[in-house]
């Protein structure tokens, strides 16, 4: 299950990296109220902000969520390990008389 988790992470943690690289900046929107392609878009006639903001939070909830995941889950691996009681080890006395 652990490891299930960390790929799922890991594929999430390249995800929200490529998502924040396809935005676009706040400047980049003066150039598109003076004809600079508007009408070609691939998300609608808003752009792609709604859409990718959504897809931001989302890959950030489920981010956090693996991470929480995780850290929960490494924190506590090795409390059964501590929780067993030490074995007892019988010392025999040395054999007398051999020589």
């Amino acid at each position: 299950m652990t490891i299930v988790v960390a790929i799922v992470h890991v594929i999430i943690a390249i995800a929200l990296i490529l998502i924040v690289l396809l935005q676009t900046g706040r400047g980049s929107d003066m150039g598109a109220a003076f004809g600079g392609g508007s009408s070609q878009t691939l998300f609608g006639s808003s752009g792609s902000s709604g859409f990718m903001t959504k897809l931001t939070t989302i890959a950030a909830v489920v981010f956090m969520l693996t991470s929480l995941m995780l850290a929960y889950t490494y924190s506590h691996k090795g409390s059964s390990i501590r929780n067993i009681p030490a074995q007892t080890q019988e010392q025999s006395a040395p054999a007398q008389g051999t020589k």
